[in-house]
């Protein structure tokens, strides 16, 4: 019985949890790991919606700037 209402509790704790994750900050956190654990299309996807979403605030600044360094200009587009 114990186990179930462990069970229960840790599910009702991640379903929380996961409605906070929107601030601009906890998204660059996570878009971060994601980078970390060599995921940079999910990375990609964070950081631009933080752009798209909180277009004013200094972590879309810091995602502009980690999208650059994601995608690298094409050689074509360098020699312009």
């Amino acid at each position: 019985m114990k186990r179930y209402i462990f069970i229960i509790v840790a599910v009702v704790a991640i379903l929380l949890g996961s409605c906070v994750g929107d601030s601009p900050k906890s998204m660059f956190e996570t878009a971060q790991l994601e980078e970390l654990q060599s995921n940079p299309k999910h990375a990609k996807e964070l950081y631009e919606e933080i752009v798209r979403r909180h277009p004013n605030t200094e972590y879309a600044q810091k995602s502009k700037e980690r999208l650059e360094k994601l995608n690298p200009a094409s050689p074509s587009e360098s020699q312009r």
